[in-house]
């Protein structure tokens, strides 16, 4: 079982080796270990929910969500560009 005091060594050796994304996980679990959980609840919360990012899909915009239309949505019909701004009688609505 790991203690705060092998952590902080850890995050700092990672630290002084440029890998600071370890030294993220030894941080987290630090601070979760000080605010009164294990060991062992302390190493599983810090993956909990989480996927590594697949290979290719990295790139400008990615992490937008995207907007999935309901079942069966159609899209509105397109106005007629013809009519557009008359009235029925065959008037322009501009002045």
């Amino acid at each position: 079982m790991e203690t705060i005091e092998d952590l902080q060594q850890r995050m700092d050796a990672a630290a002084q080796a440029l890998d600071f994304e370890e030294a993220k996980r030894c941080r987290d679990r630090i601070s979760l270990m000080r605010g009164g959980a294990s060991a062992n609840e302390a190493e599983q919360a810090i993956g909990a929910g989480l996927e590594r990012q697949q290979p290719g899909s990295m790139g400008l915009g990615t992490s937008q969500q995207r907007v999935v239309p309901p079942q069966g949505w159609q899209p509105p019909p397109k106005p007629d560009l013809m009519t557009t701004g008359h009235t029925s009688r065959g008037r322009s609505r501009r002045p």
